[in-house]
């Protein structure tokens, strides 16, 4: 049965943001994490050994697959920043032309710096995000 390997740690957030080797890339991660936990309400938790989480979902997939996942996220990675947001959200397209400069891949948005992107569409797309899949897998009771 395949296990999944992204799952939430008891990791410390501030611990894996300042052994991030670029400043820059690690002063982005301090603005990135107040950005999405003031835009999300949600506490940020570490998934995985580098993804900072906020909230999150339990989905099931028409194959039997299923797991848990953070509504959004965000990565600040050697290369590039990876921004986790819903891929499906109906907005998203029309919020990417608005982002400023990124590049996306299956399942993230990436970007060079903050300083390169609009961080009021990034926090409409966060917001965007969080409520099309908190609609599309409801809380269980």
């Amino acid at each position: 049965m395949y296990e999944l390997k992204t799952k939430e740690t008891d990791n410390s957030v501030i611990e894996f943001i300042e052994s991030v080797d670029h400043p820059k890339k690690r002063e982005d991660g301090y603005r990135l994490l107040d950005l999405f936990t003031e835009t999300t309400g949600y506490e940020a938790k570490m998934w995985g050994p580098s993804i900072i989480g906020f909230g999150s979902y339990h989905y099931k997939y028409a194959t039997g697959h299923e797991g848990d996942a953070p509504l959004v996220g965000f990565s600040p990675r050697k290369a590039k920043i990876s921004l986790y947001l819903a891929q499906g959200e109906p907005e998203r397209e029309n919020a990417l032309e608005r982002l400023g400069k990124h590049k996306t891949g299956k399942a993230c948005v990436y970007v060079n710096k903050l300083d390169d992107i609009d961080l009021d569409v990034l926090k409409e797309m966060i917001r965007q995000s969080v409520d099309y899949l908190k609609e599309l897998y409801p809380e269980r009771s």
